[in-house]
């Protein structure tokens, strides 16, 4: 139970570090960014995740475990490599940044979708050798 109380304290402690980190912005930059983040969620990001739902839930049932564990990496590695792969522009020190992010993040998805296609490959083989036996 002291635990629960800890890490409640240490949530109501970061919400007030962010508080005060917003009051320190320009109002019109964060309500820029707040109707920005609206219009961007529900305008592409739930429609399209709702669009690759369908797709997931017509796959076969052998496969939509597969696809659904490479769809959730997928934009989990997205969102982590945003930031970089949008930055703002050349930097003057060559050191920062100095990555072929957009690359990096292609190989990186395309692991990913090897991994998935690998699984389902061994899936369809142990359930042939499970139906001839």
């Amino acid at each position: 139970m002291a635990g629960r109380y800890a890490v409640g304290a240490l949530g109501l402690a970061l919400m007030g570090l962010g508080v005060s980190l917003v009051w320190a912005q320009s109002p019109w930059d964060v309500a820029v960014w707040l109707v920005g983040s609206i219009v961007l969620h529900d305008g592409l990001v739930a429609p399209l995740v709702l669009l690759v739902g369908v797709g997931v839930a017509l796959t076969r049932p052998g496969v939509r475990g597969p696809v659904r564990a490479a769809l959730v990496t997928a934009g989990c590695l997205t969102a982590i490599a945003l930031p970089v792969i949008l930055r703002p522009g050349p930097y003057k020190n060559a050191t920062v940044l100095p990555l072929d992010y957009v690359r990096n993040w292609l190989v990186s998805l395309g692991v990913v979708g090897v991994a998935a296609g690998l699984t389902v490959a061994v899936k369809r083989v142990r359930a042939g050798r499970r139906s001839r036996s």
